[in-house]
């Protein structure tokens, strides 16, 4: 009788195969989890393990509610956007892409997911990046995004891939927060956090951008208002009325008509539009509120992890932590990036190229933050820049990554931030060149990076360069 004739042991794998699934793809369960742990650690007594624990687990509850939020009101603004301007094409949409994919490469991309982890631990601990990733939702994505270009190459979905992509994943998420951490430091005031986020290769650039041709004396926190609007100085006020203002006259432009037959469902259009704004507010209200609880909790805890596993190590977290440092420079970001797509989108019209639609969602979060690194050390012109450029990078790329993507080349959506698409360019080009290369290239690129931290005198040093 084959030891898995009555499906017994393949239940038990698949249950906790699901379990580890389920966990990592929630961002507040495995951060609580980390919290405790690190609380455990520092040998804390059980009323400040638990307390620590639930804090950082709601904390992230409600910053990733408010994310939502902000998604879900941003969803008619791209609704009435593409039906105002009869376009249509691929919109670059991260769970959109790897909700196709997961269909065909579940199994792989968690354990890619897995080995990643593990890989990102090792090289924290062992090198000088000391850098644990735990933005649980963009781990699986890059897993997802191994998984589709290595089986797409022609490697297959055996242990092979498995390890090649989780070393890729895993080096990958230990590298790319040192990129950020300079500016991470100027933005925050501190080294206790970094930047956990797919778009980290766009922020850097954003803010080497920013540092070259900005100028830092301006800064988009120190816009002087009137005495007389001085109530813009509060920022659920002056965002209220600034996208109340957008919403209004997008669905002027998409018409009374499809608002209210499609998306408000009989709802006064410009009451539906003002709404829309208003909840955009709210959930830029949350997010702030979310980030508050976190901080509170997750860095003193982190400190008996950093302490006992991985010595002097940063929790690297979702982009949405830094948006209270610089409010003004996040709506600055969203609209400079949008604007950048949407024209990069009607000269891709004119190119009779593949046609990217700016995606939204994308644009606003890491517009935002682009802006924000931008400001760092570049003031209000770097924010401009910085989001500029990154918004191209976004536009443009996908472009680039849809012919190394395998049967999703044909999706409506495809990966959104620029750490999906630079590294997944790269890896599917080696691709193309077969297996062995693609080996020695993941291989290589791992390497080199242990390479670059035996070579650096300390990691504040190697960040600064």
């Amino acid at each position: 009788m084959s030891r898995f004739e009555d499906g017994t042991e393949e239940m038990t794998m698949n249950g906790i195969l699901n379990l580890f699934v389920s966990i990592v793809q929630s961002p507040a369960m495995l951060v609580g989890l980390l919290a405790v742990l690190g609380l455990i650690l520092q040998k804390k007594k059980a009323t400040e393990v638990i307390q620590g624990g639930i804090k950082t687990f709601v904390g992230f509850l409600v910053l990733t509610g408010g994310a939502g939020i902000l998604s879900n009101a941003l969803t008619p603004f791209a609704k009435m956007f593409k039906f105002a301007l009869h376009v249509q094409g691929v919109v670059p949409s991260n769970e959109a892409v790897v909700a196709i994919a997961l269909v065909k490469y579940g199994s792989v991309t968690a354990l890619i997911m897995l080995v990643g982890m593990i890989v990102n631990i090792l090289l924290a601990r062992f090198t000088k990046f000391k850098y644990i990733f735990l933005t649980g939702q963009a781990m699986l994505y890059v897993s997802c995004l191994a998984a589709v270009i290595l089986v797409s190459a022609g490697m297959g979905s055996g242990w092979q891939t498995i390890l090649l992509g989780g070393l890729f994943e895993g080096t990958l998420l230990t590298v790319t927060p040192a990129l950020c951490q300079p500016f991470m430091r100027k933005i925050t005031g501190g080294d206790t956090v970094a930047m956990g986020h797919t778009g980290n290769i766009g922020y850097a650039i954003a803010g080497w951008c920013g540092k070259l041709f900005g100028n830092s004396k301006h800064s988009t926190e120190d816009i002087e208002f009137p005495k007389a609007l001085g109530f813009l100085r509060d920022s659920t006020v002056s965002i209220t009325l600034l996208m109340g203002i957008v919403y209004i006259v997008l669905a002027i432009v998409a018409g009374p008509h499809f608002v209210e037959t499609k998306l408000s469902a009989g709802t006064n259009y410009i009451i539906y539009a003002f709404i829309q704004a208003g909840t955009f507010a709210a959930g830029f209200a949350v997010v702030l509120q979310g980030v508050r609880l976190i901080l509170a909790e997750i860095v003193p805890a982190f400190q008996g992890i950093a302490m006992k596993l991985v010595p002097n190590s940063k929790p690297a977290l979702d982009v949405p932590i830094i948006f209270p440092y610089a409010p003004n420079a996040v709506l600055l970001g969203f609209f400079v990036s949008f604007l950048v797509g949407t024209i990069s989108m009607f000269i891709m019209v004119g190119m009779h190229t593949t046609v990217i639609i700016p995606g939204v969602v994308g644009h606003f979060f890491c517009g935002a933050a682009a802006a924000i690194y931008g400001n760092a050390f570049g003031g209000r012109r770097g924010a401009v820049i910085g989001s500029a450029v990154n918004g191209l990078l976004i536009s443009w790329l996908p472009l680039y990554i849809l012919p190394v993507l395998g049967d999703l080349k044909m999706a409506a959506s495809t990966f959104a931030d620029t750490d999906y698409l630079i590294p997944g360019i790269l890896l599917g080009k080696l691709g193309s060149f077969g297996s062995v290369a693609l080996t020695c290239g993941i291989i290589g690129f791992t390497v080199a990076v242990i390479l670059v931290s035996a070579l650096m005198k300390s990691p504040k040093q190697a960040e600064n360069k």
